[in-house]
């Protein structure tokens, strides 16, 4: 899902965690309306991780393992190694017991994004939602993360929410949203060849992009 900011993206992704239930119209997960499921076996089944993670004053390995107490190491490794952060770790001199501190300020924001993933994939989720959660990396990053996510999660479904259009373009539908109505739907290759708001930014975001590349060759 793409959009302006305040398009209702977020709106959306509360209603499927089911934050509120007062709307017209239906949610289905597996063919079921999701009103019809027990809320601790919803839950369960999916993997949320917003812009703005919570970590705990706790090591590496136990915010890794929040949702999954019993994970051994090597599934602690494997969940790292999808989120692009295993290397890191490696380099840091307590390694997994390397505390983050209170709410992760002694990590970058994209090392916490990616700490959040991970998390998440331990967890091995029905429905994964990255909530704008590929913000604070690079674009190297964010490639390595998405081939992860591609090979890992075939079978499963995966929702991402962003305003940097390379996090969505190879989608397997593409959503772009306005004052709560979706305006364009796609593939990456089908809206760009619809010449509406999605080449427009897109358009746009590239630019942005060789633009910061001439300035740090200059």
């Amino acid at each position: 899902m793409v959009g302006k900011v305040g398009s209702g993206k977020s709106t959306i992704l509360r209603l499927i965690l089911r934050q509120f239930d007062n709307y017209t119209g239906s949610i289905k997960f597996g063919g079921v309306d999701i009103r019809h499921y027990k809320m601790d076996a919803l839950i369960p089944a999916i993997g949320y991780v917003p812009q703005d993670t919570f970590l705990f004053s706790e090591s590496i390995r136990e915010n890794i393992r929040f949702a999954k107490p019993e994970a051994s190491q090597q599934q602690v490794e494997q969940a790292a190694a999808k989120s692009d952060l295993f290397n890191q770790i490696k380099e840091m001199p307590d390694g997994y017991d390397t505390a983050v501190g209170e709410e992760g300020i002694s990590l970058s924001g994209g090392q916490r994004q990616r700490l959040a993933i991970a998390r998440a994939l331990l967890i091995n989720p029905e429905l994964l939602i990255l909530d704008d959660a590929l913000s604070a990396v690079d674009a190297e990053t964010e490639t390595q993360i998405l081939d992860n996510l591609h090979a890992e999660r075939k079978e499963k479904t995966t929702i991402i929410s962003a305003h940097r259009l390379s996090s969505v373009m190879n989608a397997d539908e593409i959503l772009v949203i306005n004052d709560g109505q979706i305006t364009e739907r796609g593939t990456h290759k089908e809206l760009m060849a619809l010449g509406g708001w999605y080449r427009e930014m897109f358009d746009r975001q590239e630019l942005e992009t060789q633009v910061k590349g001439g300035q740090k060759n200059g």
